[in-house]
């Protein structure tokens, strides 16, 4: 992490901490300074310019007029997207050759929560160093434009168009999802027009459900966090594979024919097998240590180079650029595919699957079935500190369940970086045995 920034950008509570209109002003302030700078972007003939999207929240609305006053006056130009993906943000920041990119999303967080994420002039999210010195200008004094060098801003009229025309661009001219049935879960967020939108024009039959957003309902029971009912209209409309996305699009999770759902682990087997066997599959595949060890037995069975990460798609990212990888992603959904997309993309994600539907002629439910997960189960708890997993008490008590458990499973406690909750992960090839772990470690969390 770097200064106010976690895991994936600044999140908070809407009118807490770094959620309040204010300290918004004061970020758009820092960051416009770092990149007017750093490019040297006084000297250009042109504005700076940077793009600002985001999903349908109703603080949405807040935190863009906070972005647009302090950018404005430091003097760089706002192109406003409205709501589209954060990947769409990721795509138009490099196509406009902007200075910077803005989302304005919690990702799969409920509405009451909001959030910044940065994108730089190659679309790709800000490294630690370069937030670690945004934060740094936080504290200090940022000098402001003169009164004729403000910036402007503008709406772009034409930004769920061009992100769609890119979208369907990666999907293989030579094929047609005509035949296709397709039930999308747009979890009345970011992508609730552009991936209905995509895959209409790509010839699949679309039924959209979770597209109404009213600024309350993102990701309230439904999207990638809550595919429940996503199985569900698959089954009642007989729909040939069921794909879910989550308020800001960049998390994948896919429904077969008969209603099982597949998450980022089984997305990730069957593109890394598919490029493996074309030779198109460059250094490791990166997971995370949430990645179930199923699927990293799966991964030597087939001779497929496997690595992990910390969690989160930022760290995924660090690892495919450090080991010259192209594919990675988590069981939550992020699926990386960094010489495709910018960032983590559930719509394209779920193009390169239905590409292999419709090549393969399989069913949805034959081509995802390629590996058994060992039972695993997360648990997140609430209204704990974190400094609870730095006591020894604690640290020496879970150190000796790992020792019991031995080979036979996995432990894993951790503070969420985009909430305020500590994660347990239990992995074990008895399930038994990974309700018992987890009922041991929560006592030992909740009474410390």
């Amino acid at each position: 992490m770097a200064g106010i920034f976690g895991t994936d950008g600044v999140r908070s509570r809407i009118n807490t901490g770094p959620m309040r209109a204010e300290f918004i002003v004061r970020l758009a302030l820092a960051a416009g300074e770092y990149f007017i700078v750093k490019n040297d972007s006084y000297h250009k003939s042109t504005k700076p310019i940077v793009v600002i999207g985001k999903d349908t929240r109703l603080s949405g609305y807040m935190l863009e007029s906070a972005l647009v006053s302090g950018f404005t006056s430091i003097g760089m130009d706002c192109r406003l997207t409205g709501p589209i993906p954060s990947a769409g943000v990721a795509y138009l920041t490099h196509s406009l050759r902007a200075e910077l990119g803005v989302m304005i999303s919690a990702s799969h967080n409920p509405h009451f929560d909001n959030g910044i994420k940065l994108f730089g002039p190659d679309g790709f999210k800000l490294e630690d160093d370069i937030e670690l010195e945004i934060s740094n200008l936080l504290q200090g004094s940022i000098s402001l434009a003169k009164p004729e060098s403000l910036g402007r801003a503008r709406r772009m009229i034409d930004s769920v168009a061009r992100y769609v025309e890119f979208s369907k661009a990666k999907f293989s001219p030579q094929l047609s999802l005509d035949s296709v049935k397709i039930v999308v879960d747009c979890a009345n967020g970011a992508a609730y027009k552009t991936a209905p939108e995509t895959l209409r024009e790509l010839g699949a039959h679309v039924i959209p459900i979770s597209v109404e957003p009213d600024g309350l309902n993102i990701n309230a029971k439904c999207g990638a966090t809550s595919p429940q009912n996503l199985a569900s209209e698959v089954k009642a409309h007989n729909a040939d594979i069921g794909i879910a996305l989550d308020g800001d699009g960049d998390r994948l999770i896919l429904c077969d024919e008969r209603g099982e759902l597949h998450d980022g682990d089984s997305v990730l087997a069957v593109l890394a097998l598919e490029m493996h066997r074309s030779e198109t599959l460059s250094g490791p595949v990166v997971g995370t240590f949430m990645t179930n060890l199923g699927l990293e037995r799966f991964f030597q069975e087939n001779n497929i180079p496997f690595s992990r990460s910390n969690v989160g798609d930022r760290y995924i990212l660090e690892s495919l650029k450090r080991d010259g990888g192209n594919l990675g992603g988590e069981p939550s959904g992020h699926i990386l595919l960094p010489e495709i997309t910018k960032c983590g993309d559930g719509l394209i994600a779920a193009l390169k699957i239905l590409e292999l539907l419709v090549k393969n002629q399989k069913t949805a439910s034959a081509l995802l079935h390629l590996f058994t997960p060992i039972p695993q189960k997360l648990v997140n708890l609430s209204n704990i500190d974190n400094a609870v997993l730095q006591k020894d008490t604690v640290k020496n008590e879970v150190e000796k369940i790992k020792n019991n458990l031995g080979d036979r499973g996995r432990i894993l406690l951790r503070p969420s970086g985009t909430e305020p909750v500590i994660r347990i992960m239990v992995e074990a090839e008895e399930e038994v045995l990974v309700d018992k772990t987890i009922n041991e470690l929560s006592k030992i969390l909740k009474k410390n």
